[in-house]
C-alpha cells in the first residue's frame, strides 16, 4: 500500500505538531539532519538544509494510517497539488472537530455537510495547503 510522503520545506515540525493537536496523529519517529551518522558527507554532497535542526524524516499515524514527512532541502514554499488526504471520523461532532481543526488558518474548499454518499463530508486546504477530505461513511 502507498504511504504519502509529505515535504513541507522548513515546516515539518509545525506540521507535526498541528496535525497531533487537530486530529490526534502520534509522532511515531522524528530524525532531525544533524542526527544524519553521514551528515558532514550529505552536506558536502549539497543535500542538507541550512539549518541542520530541520526534520529530515518523520512518520505519524493517523486512525491506523502512517503518513511520512520531512522538511526536505526547506526551499522555498511547498505545493501539494493534486491529491487529499482522507480522514474518516467516527461520528458527525469527530467530523466537525476535524473539520474545523484543520481549516483553523486554511481555506474552506466544501463544507461539511450531508451527501448522498455519506453522512457527513467536507474538503479543506490546511494552513499548510495539504488538502484533505473529511467523512463519516454512511
Amino acid at each position: 500500500m502507498p504511504t504519502p510522503y509529505l515535504m513541507f520545506n522548513g515546516r515539518c515540525e509545525e506540521a507535526l505538531n498541528f496535525y497531533k493537536n487537530a486530529l490526534g496523529a502520534e509522532i511515531g519517529m522524528m530524525m532531525r539532519f544533524k542526527e544524519n551518522p553521514d551528515a558532514e558527507k550529505a552536506e558536502a554532497a549539497g543535500c542538507m538544509p541550512g539549518d541542520m535542526n530541520k526534520i529530515m524524516h518523520s512518520a505519524f499515524q493517523l486512525k491506523g494510517s502512517t503518513v511520512m514527512a520531512s522538511d526536505g532541502m526547506a526551499q522555498g514554499q511547498p505545493k501539494f497539488q493534486g491529491f487529499s488526504l482522507s480522514v474518516e471520523a467516527k461520528d458527525e461532532p469527530e467530523a466537525e472537530r476535524f473539520f474545523n481543526a484543520l481549516a483553523e488558518g486554511g481555506k474552506v474548499e466544501v463544507p461539511l455537510t450531508e451527501t448522498f454518499f455519506a453522512k457527513c463530508f467536507g474538503m479543506v486546504a490546511d494552513k499548510f495547503g495539504v488538502s484533505w477530505m473529511v467523512i463519516v461513511s454512511l
